[in-house]
């Protein structure tokens, strides 16, 4: 029994977001000890601090960073799973909680808060992503567990955004069409301009060339264009986590070719680095506010209904997922089935993209403290209670789902995801690979051969053939334009 408890400790302290949480929960205690039990913080929680200063760099470097192939050939089952997943997951938490809260003798809550929790309790947790699951082990999983992360996340913010917009007394057929529609318009204008300003960037960088000793401007211009971008997006009422996170994608595949040898490597350490220390801070202030003795007093419920309230909201999260895993992964392998390249999602990945998706983080700590606190503080008991609650389920699916991961992919695909690796493999050939292209030098027949020619490959294996002519589209149009050539750097 010693053995075995010893072993669950020292797996659990290889993750260093289990340390962060656990050294906030200690700072804490010596905080709430120094101030005999009066408060355990050192400053307040502020969602503008979190949402303007630390999340910009945890997502643009996961951009920066993130396989853009491995993202791109999954990034039809991403978007299903990162919108469409959301609203499923919203509407089972929602109605979830709004039927057992106040069979549980937790009442007080509106229709806006139901909604809002909803929100909050579906945004996924990509920072643990990043820690649990690894790029070169199963690069597959990590790409759709990662992505849907980042787009559950920006998802999860522009719902509660425009909940707090939605007149609650008429939930109706247009109301849901509205919201529909305006995350549609915040996610392509979103994406355009994270796009815009990664091209900007790159293009800049070619233009005014620096040098071999410039390699300070270089990284200054990057990330003031990165955090530019996300701050533009901010002020016009978009969504920034979108609008970086591309922006990411866009400069590390063109901006990131334009700079000297010696930058490359700053640039990748210093977003590495500006991420770790967000993070950290994070989830630091996520243990300490665990133990904030004011929000524990003013809490409405006692222990029993407590632990009924965190087990519902739990077990809402565990059905809310499973609602759009295990249908949308059909959904995808059928509308995949006839590309060659793409193998089908198994039972044993969609348990695994099911169960590492079950961790809440900083996303849905910043949701709940702007729906129920005002600049932090709280007096109201069932708004102290929800904030609780939240605390909670962050640091139960943090530590439990977090910990379990790794086991669980060791168990489930114990040769270390190498049919994870070879999925994205191709078998085919060159000649498979080359796509007719129309010309404007051969004639008219010829390219409605070619038209028809590639039509049938669109049909057949679509997501090889988009990306494939947007290969040749980059190579040909993109980077002569936005990349300096090599001979020059």
């Amino acid at each position: 029994m010693q053995q075995l408890v010893l072993f669950c400790l020292q797996a659990l302290l290889k993750q260093y977001v289990v340390l962060l949480i656990v050294q906030g929960c200690l700072s804490g205690a010596l905080i709430l000890l120094g101030n005999r039990g009066k408060s355990s913080h050192i400053l307040r929680f502020s969602e503008e601090l979190f949402f303007i200063y630390l999340l910009p760099p945890i997502i643009f470097n996961a951009g920066f960073q993130v396989k853009k192939k491995q993202f791109f050939q999954n990034f039809f089952t991403i978007m299903l799973f990162g919108v469409v997943g959301v609203f499923i997951s919203v509407v089972v938490v929602t109605a979830g909680s709004w039927w057992l809260f106040p069979k549980l003798r937790f009442d007080g809550l509106t229709a806006r808060d139901y909604l809002a929790i909803g929100t909050i309790f579906s945004s996924t947790d990509t920072v643990c992503t990043l820690q649990v699951l690894h790029q070169d082990e199963t690069p597959r999983l990590y790409s759709l567990v990662f992505g849907e992360g980042v787009v559950n996340d920006a998802t999860s913010i522009v719902m509660f955004n425009a909940v707090q917009k939605l007149d609650v007394s008429r939930l109706d057929r247009r109301a849901a069409f509205h919201i529909v529609g305006n995350f549609c318009y915040l996610f392509s204008t979103s994406t355009a301009l994270g796009i815009v300003t990664g091209l900007l960037t790159s293009y800049s960088l070619k233009i005014l060339y620096f040098g071999s000793h410039s390699s300070v401007r270089e990284i200054v211009l990057m990330v003031l264009m990165a955090y530019l971008s996300y701050m533009l997006a901010e002020l016009l009422e978009l969504s920034g986590i979108l609008t970086v996170f591309f922006c990411g994608i866009l400069m590390s595949h063109y901006a990131w070719h334009n700079v000297t040898e010696s930058s490359r490597v700053t640039t990748k350490n210093v977003f590495a680095m500006m991420s770790f220390v967000a993070e950290t801070f994070i989830f630091m202030y996520v243990g300490m506010d665990a133990l904030d003795i004011e929000k524990w007093k003013a809490s409405k419920l006692s222990f029993g209904p407590s632990i009924s309230i965190y087990g519902v909201l739990i077990v809402l999260i565990l059905l809310g997922r499973a609602a759009f895993v295990f249908p949308l992964s059909a959904l995808s392998n059928y509308i995949n089935r006839r590309a060659d390249r793409m193998s089908s999602l198994t039972f044993k990945h969609q348990v695994i993209i099911w169960w590492a998706g079950h961790m809440r983080g900083a996303v849905s700590i910043a949701l709940a403290f702007k729906q129920f606190t005002h600049s932090g503080v709280t007096k109201d008991e069932i708004n102290a209670t929800m904030i609780t609650n939240t605390n909670i389920v962050v640091l139960f699916t943090t530590l439990v789902f977090g910990f379990l991961t790794k086991p669980l992919i060791r168990h489930l695909l114990p040769h270390g995801g190498s049919t994870d690796r070879r999925s994205g493999e191709l078998a085919i050939s060159k000649d498979e690979m080359t796509l007719p292209l129309l010309s404007t030098e051969e004639p008219a027949t010829t390219n409605l051969l070619r038209a028809k020619d590639s039509l049938s490959m669109l049909i057949e294996r679509p997501v090889h053939t988009i990306h494939s002519y947007w290969r040749s589209f980059d190579d040909k149009y993109m980077r002569p334009i936005f990349v300096l050539p090599r001979g020059n750097l």
